[in-house]
């Protein structure tokens, strides 16, 4: 018998006896999901909810909440909660350890906009006009809802991206003290004929820290960005953190995860 013959023969029965052997598998836990039903929507609604390690070993430790828009599992969620995951390893302590709570979308075209008067907006949004509800959605049932299931503290974080950086800067305007901090990414202030820049900023209260950011997305996104930033700063500059970023190498579709994680590494949470 040739020894390429035995080596054959032995490699078969490695095979064979790998193939017997038990192998075990079983989902990894990173997240859970909530559904309830929303009476101010009067709808089912979920959010996907990351909870740091240790969560439930520090039973008396209370942490920030950082809320996602675009939140569904097939969106934003996973992601931005990996870079939440990787910010809060102790080697780095970029962030403290935080929950993420990620709003799924049944219509985001609805909830992320007020009613536009411009004809191109409405043909192309027919659903629009939700952002009113929405906002109540979030103020008075969800908020409520993660601080009752979850050990929270007071810091809260607000992340949006396109329509959902419109929706975010709708709130940094009219709801100011809704987030202590804001996350604004590729914000559509397009919308309505750029109607929520031409109205005054004076906001109700005074955020923590406020992130623009906009990657090389055409000239009307960058100069809306950079006009939302130029209209707060008067108001905020002296008060509040205030950061602006063009990320030149990048476009509307890779710009969020980047810039969030630059504004996880700009903003001074402690």
């Amino acid at each position: 018998m040739t020894r390429a013959l035995l080596i054959l023969i032995g490699s078969m029965f490695c095979s064979v006896a790998f193939a017997k052997s038990e192998v075990h598998s079983e989902p990894m836990q990173f997240a859970s999901t909530l559904t309830f039903k929303s009476q101010i929507l009067q709808q089912s609604r979920s959010v996907n909810v990351y909870l740091p390690a240790g969560y439930h070993e520090n039973t008396q430790q209370k942490y920030p909440v950082i809320y996602l828009l675009d939140g569904s599992k097939d969106e934003d969620f996973i992601h931005i909660a990996g870079l939440v995951q990787f910010a809060n390893f102790p080697w780095l302590n970029i962030l403290p350890p935080s929950i993420v709570v990620g709003i799924s979308n049944q219509d985001r075209k609805h909830d992320f906009t007020t009613l536009s008067n411009n004809a191109l907006d409405k043909r192309d949004l027919p659903t629009q006009g939700g952002a009113k509800s929405f906002i109540a959605f979030i103020e008075k049932e969800l908020r409520p809802l993660v601080e009752q299931r979850y050990r929270t503290s007071q810091s809260s974080t607000l992340i949006g991206q396109s329509l959902g950086g419109l929706l975010a800067s709708e709130i940094l305007f009219h709801h100011t003290t809704l987030f202590d901090h804001y996350v604004i990414i590729s914000p559509s202030l397009w919308w309505d004929d750029e109607s929520l820049l031409a109205k005054p900023f004076s906001p109700s209260g005074l955020p923590k820290s406020v992130y623009i950011a906009v990657g090389k997305e055409g000239k009307v996104m960058e100069r809306v960005a950079k006009q939302l930033y130029d209209k707060i700063a008067p108001q905020l500059e002296d008060k509040a953190q205030l950061h602006f970023r063009y990320f030149e190498e990048l476009d509307h579709g890779d710009t969020l995860h980047l810039a969030v994680y630059d504004a996880f590494k700009q903003i001074q949470y402690q």
